[in-house]
């Protein structure tokens, strides 16, 4: 098992003069970092990789798509341009030594029809997403493809959505993520849902009911750990929580008030929760 932290709690750019977060997260524990990847920049991401070396952490990604790029519209140029920052995304990774992708970069985050997906939306989605995934194979990269809550999109709102999605791309390198905030909203079984898409299931988003400290709100934690475990995950554990650190992403969240005394406690207090669950099942792993 591998413990990561999203770096967006403190930035979308990470850049050198974050050091000081990633030293910190790294004397704690970390086995590595989530880098934010929307400054489409390879020659920034192969730098950005040396260093992460340097200090000795592990890294994955995390992007998505807007209105302006989004892969499921019905304009051809649209979705071409969500295509092209999605391959771009992926040499960001390449550059950066990261292998896992993951994120909602299958359509738009937070653009709305008025209704669920349509057959065209669908089609346009798998296809997208399976020219991104030949693109991945080239890069290294495997795809951990995100649904979210019915509040932040509206191609992939489930576990049972996201299987069924991946299914229809039929790719390798295209597989899925399991955020506990999502489930926590949508899913009426969260820990039936773990197993039901265990098999297509490379990355874990820990993240608490508020997006506050993992651990201190009601996501059923227990029946969460168990079911990772009886199912042998044995990925990535990364913490995703948000705050008030970046006024367009607490818009973009919904974060109004401040769930956490400071990032460093919640990091800290993050991760040795998430430890002292995994080592009460390390033994069905």
């Amino acid at each position: 098992m591998k413990f990561g932290m999203n770096l967006l709690l403190w930035t979308d750019n990470l850049t050198e003069e974050h050091r000081p977060v990633l030293e910190m997260l790294k004397r704690q524990g970390y086995d590595g970092v989530e880098v934010p990847i929307f400054d489409l920049n390879p020659d920034k991401f192969a730098a950005l990789g040396l260093w992460l070396d340097d200090l000795g952490l592990e890294r994955t990604a995390v992007s998505c798509r807007g209105a302006d790029d989004n892969p499921i519209s019905g304009d051809e140029k649209n979705r071409a341009a969500g295509l092209a920052n999605n391959k771009l995304t992926l040499e960001c990774c390449q550059a950066a030594g990261i292998e896992i992708l993951a994120g909602p970069y299958h359509s738009a985050l937070g653009a709305f029809s008025g209704a669920g997906p349509t057959e065209d939306e669908w089609k346009h989605g798998v296809e997208g997403i399976r020219q991104m995934a030949e693109h991945a194979a080239v890069c290294g990269v495997t795809l951990a493809v995100e649904y979210l809550n019915r509040f932040e999109c509206y191609l992939l709102n489930s576990a049972a959505d996201c299987v069924r999605f991946v299914k229809a791309v039929d790719h390798p390198r295209c597989r899925m993520m399991y955020d506990t905030f999502h489930a926590n909203i949508e899913e009426k079984n969260p820990a039936q849902a773990i197993r039901d898409a265990a098999e297509y299931t490379v990355h874990v988003h820990i993240s608490e009911n508020d997006r506050g400290t993992p651990g201190a709100g009601n996501i059923p934690w227990a029946a969460t750990f168990d079911a990772l475990a009886a199912n042998y995950y044995n990925g990535w554990l990364t913490i995703e929580a948000f705050g008030l650190a970046l006024p367009a992403l607490a818009a973009a969240t919904k974060i109004w008030r401040r769930m956490f005394k400071t990032e460093e406690q919640l990091a800290a207090d993050g991760l040795a929760f998430m430890k002292v669950e995994w080592a009460k099942r390390a033994s069905k792993v």
